[in-house]
């Protein structure tokens, strides 16, 4: 595994949060995080929560999925079949809850569950 993203709708929260682990804790790969949808900026209460735990995400931008991203792993959080095909990506689907217009404790919990799923992904895949 060389290179992941992680997808969601909006870009604006759980696959940013996701990268941002992953980035912060893998050693010979790399992750990015894009949507189907793209929102405009990352939720504030996800750039709170994930400051609470020292990754700053207040430069964070959302872009968009398409389908001429190269990954060999795409981990979708949310956008379903709205998701393309990544040619080569093997996919895997964490069902999480969205963040949006969520409070910071709700956030909080999510933050620590993508948290927990990054590190065991990264103990897996080695």
């Amino acid at each position: 595994m060389k290179r992941v993203i992680f997808a969601c709708v909006h870009n604006a929260g759980r696959s940013q949060m996701a990268a941002a682990f992953f980035n912060a804790a893998a050693r010979n790969a790399q992750a990015v995080s894009a949507g189907t949808e793209p929102g405009e900026r990352v939720h504030p209460v996800v750039v709170e929560a994930m400051r609470e735990v020292g990754i700053d995400l207040s430069r964070a931008q959302p872009q968009r999925l398409t389908a001429d991203m190269r990954a060999d792993l795409l981990v979708t959080m949310g956008c379903g079949e709205k998701c393309p095909y990544l040619p080569g990506a093997r996919v895997v689907d964490w069902p999480l809850p969205d963040p949006k217009d969520q409070p910071l404790e709700k956030v909080r919990e999510i933050r620590d569950e993508v948290r927990r799923r990054v590190a065991a992904l990264l103990a897996s895949e080695g």
